[in-house]
């Protein structure tokens, strides 16, 4: 079992400060950022704050201020050697471990679940396991996940998330020294499913971690992935790959906290965007502690705009406290269809279907590569010729009408 790490969520309840208390600076950094298990603790959403500003809050106030159901559900079991599933109560240790939540529907799916469903996965042979998660329904729901992966461990973790939704949960990965796993989340729900998760995690030393974050269903999926490198010698790598239809919201707030000295961190987010209201949104935050002497970091977003109605946000952040670091950057692209491309295939015989969609796929298909599941990866590239197919047909039918 993975050791955790110290938590001060026994510590009095703090309040947030609010815009009308005098003296209120707005918080600007995210190492600064007010954290809380209790979700009275927080300010009342409006849809301004720093966390907030590119969400549609008001769609789902329910998951932020209504009652949730935060009972017990099992994810079906994988059936593989060094991977169980189980239920804890809240008293488990490891419940709470990697960190407080940073916004009120966070912290009201913590507080509100009654347990956590805990994958415990072991054993230094590579493993391959799957974990669908469905059943949740329309009901406004509280999940609590925890991951512990032993040290040594080597292992490809898969969370499918299929069907109806309107879902707020937290997600803990507790890597344990020298292990070796990717976590991939899929993103496959109804279209009028709503997700908003915070996946949290403490590597160990001399640990890896490849967190991947594919979503395609959904009408609205918030899903801030936090890596807190703690181990000397601590790797992270966070990839994502999204791909917006006509009214959707993807959401990801990535948070790299390089802590223990001599960690590397490697950000790779890549968005598609068609059709009026598509809306991605990626905020990459990136600190660098004065304990983290020795950093190696980057992070950098690419955002394809597909059609006009579409928009995509893209907004990285860097924080340094030491001067003593191997490197540490960051990039943002948005851009709209290269027509140069396009012509330049469409000169060699390749029709403006097929060659909207060769250079789309090309962009999104690093990201699928990262995966290393040969079978996953072929069905993700199946999932995504679908939408292109269905996207460029609407759209070259919408030119010409």
């Amino acid at each position: 079992m993975t050791t955790p790490a110290p938590t001060d969520q026994q510590a009095p309840a703090r309040i947030q400060p609010t815009s009308d208390q005098a003296g209120f600076v707005p918080v600007q950094a995210r190492s600064e950022r007010f954290r809380s298990t209790d979700p009275d603790a927080f300010a009342p959403v409006t849809g301004r704050e720093v966390e907030w500003r590119y969400t549609p809050v008001s769609k789902f106030t329910d998951l932020i201020d209504g009652e949730l159901d935060g009972s017990r559900i099992d994810p079906s079991a994988p059936g593989v050697d060094g991977v169980s599933i189980s239920w804890v109560e809240r008293s488990d240790a490891r419940f709470g471990s990697t960190g407080e939540p940073e916004d009120k529907a966070a912290a009201r799916a913590f507080s509100t679940a009654s347990g956590a469903t805990l994958i415990e996965v072991s054993g230094e042979d590579e493993k391959v396991a799957v974990v669908d998660r469905t059943g949740f329904g329309a009901t406004p729901r509280a999940a609590h996940t925890i991951i512990d992966v032993a040290p040594g461990t080597r292992a490809l973790l898969i969370l499918r998330h299929t069907g109806a939704a309107r879902l707020s949960e937290n997600v803990e990965l507790l890597v344990g020294d020298g292990a070796n796993v990717t976590v991939v989340t899929l993103q496959e729900w109804d279209d009028d499913a709503v997700h908003l998760a915070n996946h949290i995690a403490n590597v160990g030393r001399d640990a890896y971690l490849k967190h991947i974050v594919v979503s395609f269903g959904g009408a609205i999926v918030r899903l801030n992935p936090t890596a807190h490198l703690r181990g000397r010698g601590a790797d992270g790598e966070l990839f994502g790959l999204y791909f917006a239809d006509a009214g959707q919201h993807l959401e990801q707030q990535v948070f790299i906290d390089h802590v223990a000295p001599n960690t590397r961190s490697r950000v790779n987010y890549k968005g598609a965007l068609q059709g009026t209201g598509a809306h991605g949104v990626w905020i990459g935050d990136v600190l660098i502690q004065q304990t983290a002497d020795g950093t190696d970091s980057y992070e950098q977003n690419r955002n394809l705009i597909l059609s006009d109605g579409a928009r995509a946000d893209s907004v990285p952040n860097l924080e340094i406290e030491t001067g003593n670091i191997e490197g540490a950057g960051h990039a943002s692209a948005t851009g709209r269809f290269d027509d140069e491309q396009l012509f330049y295939l469409m000169a060699r015989g390749i029709s403006e279907a097929t060659a909207r969609r060769m250079v789309v796929f090309g962009f999104l298909n690093e990201i699928v590569r990262e995966i290393g599941h040969e079978e996953l990866e072929d069905r993700l590239r199946d999932v995504l010729e679908e939408e292109l197919n269905r996207s460029t047909n609407e759209l070259l039918l919408g030119s010409r009408g």
